[in-house]
């Protein structure tokens, strides 16, 4: 019904903020991810959500459309509700938690806090072929981290370094720089080893 909200911004907070639009203030709802990406300046514009209940009519906000679509794909899942949606997109960026469905990462869809195993299994087999879908992400390219992952763990374990500690630094790299190369992943294992 209302797909985006554009005017001055009057009050902003971690979790909603209140936009004037033609003399109407509209409260949103927002994740931390937005709350972030919100610049200081008096003139705004949110992509939104509205979700109606019996007992009240909910607007979400979000920084981009992305955000907003991963927003809804997760509210599709039974189980997750709107709180814990935004919840999800506070903890991790929207392309977080979209290469973790895509990758079956429960790991780390389960570290978000109010998720459990069931859940996160439930978002990611619910969601997983949609997410591929609609971002045109190949079931290949999603494995092909984890062969640079192996790549470098091998070279480093050539180079004398303890496997555990080693998959550990490897890990850390990974976290931040998903798309890193294999000369990547190694040049800064060895910085951390």
């Amino acid at each position: 019904m209302i797909s985006h909200i554009h005017g001055k911004l009057v009050e902003k907070n971690p979790t909603d903020v209140v936009i004037d639009c033609h003399g109407v203030g509209y409260f949103l709802n927002i994740s931390l991810h937005t709350y972030s990406q919100i610049p200081d300046q008096e003139n705004i514009k949110l992509y939104t959500q509205l979700l109606v209940k019996e007992d009240s009519h909910t607007l979400y906000g979000f920084s981009s459309i992305a955000e907003r679509d991963m927003f809804r794909l997760l509210i599709s899942v039974s189980g997750i509700g709107a709180g814990t949606a935004r919840t999800m997109l506070s903890s991790l960026t929207p392309k977080q938690v979209r290469e973790g469905i895509a990758k079956e990462d429960v790991a780390l869809i389960q570290s978000i806090k109010g998720i459990g195993v069931k859940t996160a299994q439930r978002v990611i087999i619910d969601l997983k072929d949609k997410v591929l879908k609609i971002y045109d992400i190949d079931e290949v390219s999603v494995s092909a981290n984890n062969t640079n992952k192996d790549e470098a763990l091998s070279a480093l374990e050539v180079l004398g370094f303890v496997k555990k500690q080693a998959e550990r630094a490897v890990d850390k790299i990974l976290k931040a720089e998903p798309d890193a190369s294999v000369e990547s992943i190694i040049k800064q294992a060895l910085k951390n080893l």
